[in-house]
């Protein structure tokens, strides 16, 4: 039989040809579009993908008791995080939310002593409302830079719960009993805290959905010029969620005196960078609106149970920080993965 002449190999410039190829025309089909599956399922992908890893890693973490932890503990990050979901998608920052909380925490424990549990929560939510007033008013109509502006209110805020509370911890005592309850008791095995966080998303997640608020709040950071030019108040509406972040921060810090007992000027210290973070790892934009409520949840759930499987494997408090670094990379990379994809 007359032998066979093998073909030659294709040159290697050909492969990459012939692979680009593939690859553009991947890309451009609607029936395989790699940036609609990076930006619907990338932040569940974490999620599942750590679920795997924190079930190997230990025979506890499944266990009712430790999930109701992590949710118990991410009720006050997620209060912050929805609240940064609103600035975010105006293509602002609130870098004051972790300062606002601690005020929040420290009101509420002096406000009660003399004026109960009523006077201590409106107290501690309307100084909340001020810090974000202030904020807003300066990023919307005075123009002055998101990250600039929120600076200086975290360190008014913190500033301030330290006069406030000179320094020390202010026990709650038998006048808080209504409040350290909540932070404690709970609905069949779901703590109040738990219940307050799902009661924060689905308002949230309503009013971004079905609201005219919520689509403009979108809209603004989408064009703001478009919205402007449409007669649109685009600066109250930018002062808004300043005021809904802040008011947020400041339940968040009552949340935290509710499980301690305690108002402390030293709480929420770095809160704002886990606020931010569960959002970016949710796959909401920093540059404005893009974002959803239930990736934001699902980016909270991510750094509650990357803590968890820190706190279980005994990992030192600064390798967490690290890791916690390293996550948040992986999620803006998957960010740029997906704006690559869509161009």
């Amino acid at each position: 039989m007359p032998s066979r002449t093998p073909k030659p190999l294709r040159p290697a410039t050909d492969w990459v040809k012939a692979v680009t190829e593939l690859t553009e025309t991947a890309r451009r089909s609607p029936s395989f579009n790699i940036s609609n599956v990076l930006h619907r399922y990338g932040t569940l992908a974490i999620l599942i993908a750590l679920l795997i890893v924190a079930t190997s890693m230990s025979d506890v973490f499944l266990t009712q008791r430790n999930i109701v932890n992590v949710l118990r503990q991410s009720a006050g990050t997620s209060l912050m995080a929805i609240g940064m979901l609103f600035v975010i998608l105006t293509r602002g920052i609130d870098l004051s939310v972790g300062s606002v909380a601690a005020l929040g925490s420290v009101l509420s424990a002096i406000i009660i002593q003399d004026y109960g549990t009523g006077a201590s929560i409106a107290g501690a939510l309307v100084a909340g409302a001020a810090c974000g007033l202030a904020s807003g008013i300066l990023v919307a109509f005075l123009k002055l830079p998101p990250f600039v502006t929120t600076l200086a209110m975290m360190t008014v805020a913190r500033g301030l719960s330290l006069i406030v509370s000179a320094g020390q911890p202010i026990q709650m005592g038998d006048a808080g009993i209504w409040i350290t309850t909540f932070g404690s008791g709970a609905i069949a095995t779901i703590p109040y805290p738990v219940v307050l966080m799902a009661a924060v998303f689905v308002i949230a997640g309503i009013v971004l959905t079905f609201t005219r608020f919520g689509r403009l709040v979108k809209a603004i950071g989408s064009n703001v010029e478009a919205v402007r030019l449409s007669g649109i108040p685009v600066a109250y509406y930018t002062t808004a969620v300043y005021v809904i972040s802040s008011i947020l921060a400041a339940a968040a810090g009552i949340v935290s005196t509710s499980r301690t007992g305690i108002g402390s000027a030293n709480i929420g210290v770095g809160a704002e960078l886990d606020a931010i973070a569960a959002v970016v790892i949710g796959g909401a934009s920093l540059m404005g609106g893009r974002g959803g409520v239930v990736n934001t949840f699902i980016g909270v759930l991510v750094l509650g149970i990357i803590a968890n499987m820190m706190n279980l494997a005994r990992v030192p408090g600064y390798h967490q920080q690290v890791f916690m670094g390293c996550i948040i990379i992986g999620a803006m990379l998957l960010q740029y993965a997906s704006n690559w994809f869509r161009k």
